[in-house]
Parts: structure tokens; sequence; C-alpha cells
């Protein structure tokens, strides 16, 4: 079981295995490198705030699977023991946050000032931490994991990778980012600042990686989908993926399907596959789904998993969000074959470039819902749509050419952060 860090006791006493010693497992592994040089294992910390599961984990997972156990040390830090992302990650060896706030930042808010100042008293025992686990990267991903580690690391002598999957006018990643972070990573051109200054001129972007070798029955999907809907063979059905919340108009989705429906010569449904992350978006959206027609179709099929495999099952994906760096679902969507119609907003142009999906103005329901009648109604356009989708993504989203551009960034950290021991120097070796 996971104990939490106390600073006066060893480190030994955090991790999953209680007999696990620092100095028994920290040994130097060789490895042949260009430059002729021995380093021990670099050591990434991925510390994550929160205990909610999105893309960003499953982007993360992909990455930390396909590195080599002899070159690098991954410690997830978790908040919650045994939680999601603890169970997620559960192969990689963990630590609990010694410093977890009492309450959690929320999901989908702002990250201004006075969350930052919340994480300013916990920041001494974050650094002793990432100091006993000998740290050589701090990896951060989202918001709270940046306000809450990123001086951590810098005061532990840790390099920091600043990994930014939101919007471009978050204030961490404009103001902060730049001071604190060695290496900045965007998973779209869209989400970096329009002024680049600091660390920002030297960000790099890395898309998200997918597995482009999905090879899904979408016959057998919806056939299964429509039996539980127990809807007509011939529905139109039109998917939403995503947690409930403001960023992702949700409600949005619900007004499409209902102009849909208006517009449309056959039988329409909308299915949601999400979980609730605002509870007072979550009642408007029930109240809505009780007191209209859109009760009768659209339903709520919670969270699933493998989502593509029910996306596949969907003859489109709307995406309604704004601001949205990189959606997952938008990608995963082109994989499978089923078209994307989304909104003029975010990453989703940048992604569905060039003629890779359907783009309307945001925040527009007829928009969305003529888009798709007009692309359903030609079999020859929708067909040559997600051929080119798809072969688009297995393009630029592989997971190998996200491994191989991660990997390229760990190793110029790593290099700064260890310095290099000479293969006939055994006593230098030995000491470290």
């Amino acid at each position: 079981m996971l104990r939490p860090f106390d600073a006066d006791r060893p480190c030994h006493a955090v991790f999953r295995d209680p007999a696990f010693s620092l100095s028994a497992n920290a040994q130097p592994v060789r490895s042949e490198l260009s430059d002729m040089a021995t380093r021990r294992r670099t050591t990434i910390c991925l510390a994550f705030a929160g205990d909610r599961l999105g893309g960003s984990h499953i982007s993360l997972r992909g990455l930390l699977d396909a590195l080599s156990e002899h070159l690098y040390r991954i410690i997830v830090i978790v908040e919650v023991p045994d939680g999601r992302i603890a169970q997620y990650f559960s192969h990689f060896e963990q630590v609990i946050d010694p410093c977890a706030l009492e309450e959690p930042f929320t999901v989908g808010s702002r990250f201004g000032l006075g969350s930052t100042l919340r994480t300013v008293p916990r920041i001494a025992g974050r650094a002793r931490l990432l100091k006993e686990l000998q740290a050589d990267i701090v990896h951060t991903n989202d918001g709270r994991s940046h306000a809450s580690w990123a001086l951590a690391a810098k005061l532990a002598g840790a390099k920091v990778l600043w990994h930014h999957r939101g919007d471009p006018d978050a204030r961490g990643t404009g103001f902060v980012a730049p001071v604190l972070a060695d290496q900045i990573v965007a998973v779209s051109e869209y989400s970096l600042p329009p002024r680049r200054w600091g660390k920002l001129k030297t960000a790099r972007v890395i898309h998200s990686p997918f597995d482009v070798n999905l090879n899904i029955d979408r016959a057998a999907m919806r056939k299964r989908l429509v039996a539980e809907l127990g809807c007509p063979d011939d529905t139109i059905i039109c998917c939403y993926c995503g947690q409930y919340i403001v960023r992702k108009r949700p409600i949005k989705f619900i007004d499409a399907i209902e102009e849909l429906a208006k517009i449309a010569d056959r039988p329409v449904m909308g299915v949601m596959f999400g979980e609730p992350e605002d509870a007072e978006l979550f009642a408007e959206m029930q109240d809505r789904l009780a007191s209209s027609h859109a009760g009768s179709l659209v339903r709520l099929m919670g969270y699933r998993e493998p989502g593509h495999d029910w996306i596949a099952a969907c003859d489109a994906l709307l995406v309604t969000a704004l601001n949205e760096p990189l959606g997952r679902t938008l990608v995963e969507a082109m994989l499978v074959g089923t078209p994307v119609v989304a909104t003029q907003s975010g990453g989703n142009a940048e992604a569905l470039t060039p003629d890779c999906g359907i783009i309307v103005r945001p925040d527009d329901p007829h928009a969305m819902a003529t888009a798709v009648l007009d692309l359903l109604g030609s079999s020859e356009r929708c067909t040559d749509l997600v051929r080119r989708a798809q072969a688009m993504a297995k393009k630029r989203f592989s997971r190998e050419r996200h491994v191989e551009q991660m990997t390229l960034i760990y190793r110029e950290l790593a290099k700064e952060a260890q310095p290099a021991v000479n293969i006939t120097d055994r006593s230098s070796l030995s000491s470290q």
C-alpha cells in the first residue's frame, strides 16, 4: 500500500513496495550512448493533481509504456492513494503527494493568482520529496500540476517539462512557464500564446499519441448500440464524447440534436458519453431533457471505455466545444471512420485540416445540424472525407511519432540534469 511521505523519514517509506530503498535501487545502468558516456537511469517524476482521468492520462500512458526501463525510472506522484489515477498507472512506481490540498482545485475552472497562492506553503515539502527521489525531470500536464510542482522542481534542482494542453490565454503558460520551465511542449499550435518570450520561444508542438491501427467492426458496434437504444435501424445517431463541463458545451449538443430532428426525414438520436464534472451544469442538462422534446432524442450513456468503439457505432461525432486545444475524441473519430462536425474554435480546424471534417460556427446548433444532414446525404462525399481523415490521422498522430519526439526532449533535458561520466572512470561511476 502507498503511505504518505514524511520529510523526517527515509524516502523509501512512500513506495508501494515497503522493502524498496533508494540506495538499493539507484544503481547506474550502463547503456551505449553516442558520446561513449555512462549515466544512471533518468528519473522522471509525473505529478498529478486531483483524481479525474482524462485525455492527458491516456496520452501519457502510451508514452510511458514505450520508454525503456533500463534508461528511465518513472515515478508517478498521486494525490489520492488507490484512486483512479493511481490504478490507471498501477504498474509504475508511485508516491503519495505529501502536500495535497484538503480541498482540491475544481476541474475546468480558470487557474488564477488565488489558486496559485494556495500552493505556495506546500512548495518546500514537495521540493524535499523530489530531492529524495533524485528527480532529474518533473513532467507536469495541467494547470493545477504546473502551479503545484514547477517551482518545487526548480528548488529541487530538477528540470521542468511543462506540457501545455490548455488554451492560449492560460496565465501560467503565458507568464510563469517562460521563466520556470526548461522546455514547453504544446499539443497544438493553437494552444500556444501569441506572445512568445522566454522559454516560449523554443516551445515545441507535439501532437498527442494514438493507436492508429484501430480495427473496429463498425457494423457490429452500430448493431449493438441500436439494440441498446431500441431505435429503428435507419436512425441517424450522433454522439458527444467528453466530460460535462461548460467549455465543452454539452447543452449545445442537445440543441443540435433537436435541430437535426426537425429537418431530417429519418429518426434521430443523440448519445452522450461522459461524466458530470459541473453539478450546476449537469442539473441544467437534466432539467432540459426532462422538460422538452430533447428528452426523447438524447440519451446519457455514462463513461465508457474504450470510447473509440462507441464512436465507431455512430454516424457522426459532434464537437461542440470551444477553445479545445486538441480533442482526443475528434482524432479517434478520424481513425475509426466516423465523420466529424466541429466548431470553428480552438484546435479543431488544425486537426481537421485539410478537408478532413466539417467546421461550423461556434454555438450554432442549426448550422451543425445542417452540416450533418448535408454530409450524410452524400455518400460519395462522406466516404471521401472519411478516407482522407483516416489517412491524415494515421500520419500525424501515431504513438511512434509522439514517443520519438518526446524521448528526444527527455534526452536533451537529462543531459543538462546529469553530468556525463566517462566509462573508464569506475570510481566516479560507483560513487553515484
